[in-house]
């Protein structure tokens, strides 16, 4: 599996050769951050954002000379590794992090990805910040694992509330792959529509289909008011975007799963065929968000994805950061743990937010932030809808 070491901050390394003050004592240790997500294929575009992200958090601490852990100050490393969307990929790439001593990993971000890296995770007691909609993503029973963003279980009623306002369906479709990447998902945002009396119907598909003719047709057979793709990959949701339009269906096409809308509607044909289109986006693009942009863009020398999964992460990445400095180890994953999930959840771009999970997960280790919800409306792009902190109630 490929592994590609990067120097996330070359501003530190260029002022070592120049003999920068402060650089010294980042040098007097070493911190390794395991990134791990799909940086190929379907979902590509998740994990690229998400490893942006990753690498922004770790460019901030380095360009001030390192992360302060006790007296010292650490020198961020982040090793990233491409799981392919596949649990075997990401068992794999935690194995190949464990035998680099990596402690701490950021990633993955889908179901499959998760449920194959937290066994070998949890033998090497590793830290992770995951994102996962599974319905067993995180919980009691795996300590070190958190969650950088809430599920459907904290975030599907109120989409689905403001959903039913505009559009006025009463029933619904939700199309989503038949692993557990999609029917962990589809049955908690079905749900969330079924609270507000609305009927739905789930189908399934094989992740990685190109041709969804004959679930186009059993969709149309339904005739339902309204489609929902959740938590299919971005270039499916694309594709079936595209197939379902060709087809003949008029009505609104929501994606309570994640986002990627600029993609999907390239993948479609453009806006105007996504036509009346709805989603969840962990992040709200506002003033705030813009400053994270324009500091990537100053410490990287180029521009993050267009994408929020990049604003998000560099949130997580954030908080995994300073729970390591004030826990004063890089070595000790329990104490970090209890450190970060007694940390309060505050970003100075994304606002305040709490840690949820309990209700739904039986443990309180999900950071829930501020989110938006998007609309399009005849194929015009509407105003981002700023929606506050889930609360997991």
């Amino acid at each position: 599996m490929l592994i590609r070491k990067r120097m996330a901050a070359a501003l530190v390394a260029i002022g070592a050769v120049l003999g920068a003050p402060g650089v010294v004592a980042a040098q007097e240790c070493e911190l390794k951050l395991g990134v791990v997500g799909p940086f190929s294929g379907g979902a590509a575009q998740w994990g690229i954002a998400m490893r942006t992200g990753v690498e922004f958090a770790v460019l901030e601490v380095n360009s001030k000379g390192g992360l302060p852990v006790g007296d010292k100050k650490c020198h961020v490393q982040t090793i990233e590794v491409d799981a392919k969307y596949s649990a075997q990929g990401a068992a794999s790439a935690a194995n190949r992090l464990a035998s680099e001593k990596v402690r701490f990993v950021m990633g993955p971000v889908g179901s499959p990805e998760v449920s194959g890296i937290k066994p070998v995770a949890t033998r090497y007691h590793m830290l992770l910040m995951l994102n996962s909609y599974a319905k067993n993503a995180i919980g009691p029973e795996w300590p070190l694992a958190f969650h950088v963003s809430p599920g459907p279980s904290g975030w599907a009623a109120p989409l689905v509330e403001v959903a039913k306002e505009k559009f006025g369906m009463e029933n619904v479709v939700i199309i989503a792959p038949n692993d557990q990447g999609g029917t962990d998902i589809a049955p908690v945002v079905a749900k969330a529509y079924e609270q507000q009396g609305i009927e739905s119907t789930e189908e399934y598909f094989k992740r990685g289909t190109a041709n969804f003719s004959p679930l186009v047709a059993r969709v149309l057979d339904i005739n339902p008011d309204a489609v929902d793709l959740v938590s299919t990959p971005t270039v499916e949701a694309g594709t079936l975007v595209k197939q379902l339009r060709q087809a003949g269906f008029e009505g609104p096409i929501g994606k309570l799963g994640g986002p990627g809308t600029e993609e999907i509607a390239r993948i479609a044909g453009g806006m105007n065929v996504l036509g009346n289109y709805y989603w969840f986006e962990p992040v709200l693009i506002d003033e705030q968000t813009e400053k994270m942009t324009q500091r990537y863009t100053e410490l990287a020398g180029s521009e993050p994805p267009d994408h929020t999964f990049f604003y998000l992460w560099a949130a997580g990445t954030r908080m995994v950061l300073k729970a390591i400095s004030e826990a004063g180890t890089i070595e000790d994953t329990e104490l970090v743990a209890q450190t970060l999930r007694e940390l309060p959840v505050k970003d100075k771009n994304l606002g305040d937010g709490l840690w949820i999970g309990q209700k739904f997960f039986g443990i309180n280790q999900e950071l829930s932030l501020p989110f938006g919800m998007g609309i399009i409306e005849d194929g015009v792009q509407q105003p981002m809808i700023r929606m506050p902190a889930a609360t997991g109630n």
